[in-house]
């Protein structure tokens, strides 16, 4: 059974002069730990649920599987917040890796072990996704619409998985980074294609994140907040579209603004 993601806890609130106490509903924050072929790899802090999907999803964004024939078992525990991966067979990345490690739940650092200098090397992505304007903002609506945890707490991001129609799965957590692993950890399971996908998020689109979705081949990044300096020079450079500030009837294009068309 996995663990609550929000809870009930008493505080005071002061509006207009008036004290009073009451109960407010507040998003769980929690360490979960992943065991590599019995050994401790890391700790991430995030919201605690699926955490399968998170675990895989780091896997993968590190380069430590690339699909999910790597996977041997998976065991996950979700009381003691710990998921034990067995891999076919282990590799000298992996052995360097080993030792505790505690990840932050992402607005600073949001992983470790990625070298971001091995990505300026990459190659551009190829693809020719094309959408609407119109098709961004309703994406991004319906984003917002499923956002049950953040309307309730205000405490969490969202990111989707999309097609050019509609969304193919959603997750939330109070980290940006694990909201991302999470859609990836579900592709893995699902077998979903992600080549000729969208992602669709609530946050700040960083290095960190735009090299997740091309590590997917993912052309294009849809966010409600902006990009940084280096997300947009990477971008360019792989060939990735970034829309920003995606909100009500306003975009703001980045790179690579042909894959988007005015409706």
């Amino acid at each position: 059974m996995e663990q609550k993601r929000a809870v009930h806890k008493t505080i005071i609130r002061i509006r207009q002069g008036e004290r009073e106490e009451k109960q407010d509903l507040i998003t769980v924050e929690a360490p979960v730990t992943i065991y590599l072929n019995g050994r401790e790899l890391v700790t991430l802090l995030c919201t605690p649920e699926k955490i399968d999907r998170l675990a895989l999803g780091f896997l993968r964004s590190e380069g430590i599987i690339t699909a999910i024939d790597d996977v041997a078992s998976i065991r996950v525990r979700d009381e003691e917040g710990l998921v034990e991966i067995d891999l076919k067979c282990e590799t000298d990345l992996i052995e360097k890796l080993y030792g505790k490690r505690t990840i932050t739940s992402g607005c600073g650092k949001g992983t470790v072990f990625f070298n971001v200098l091995d990505s300026l090397r990459s190659s551009p992505l190829e693809g020719d996704l094309k959408i609407s304007a119109g098709k961004i903002w309703f994406l991004m609506e319906s984003l917002e619409e499923r956002a049950e945890l953040f309307k309730s707490t205000g405490c969490v991001h969202s990111a989707a998985l999309a097609d050019q129609e509609q969304i193919l799965c959603f997750f939330e957590d109070i980290g940006r980074h694990n909201a991302i692993d999470k859609i990836i950890g579900e592709c893995l399971l699902a077998g979903i294609p992600t080549d000729d996908k969208i992602i669709v998020s609530s946050g700040r689109l960083s290095s960190e994140i735009l090299l997740k979705a091309a590590k997917l081949k993912i052309q294009l990044l849809v966010s409600r907040a902006a990009p940084t300096s280096l997300c947009i020079e990477l971008a360019e450079s792989l060939n990735v579209t970034l829309a920003g500030f995606v909100r009500g009837k306003r975009t703001n294009i980045y790179t690579h603004g042909w894959r988007i068309t005015a409706d």
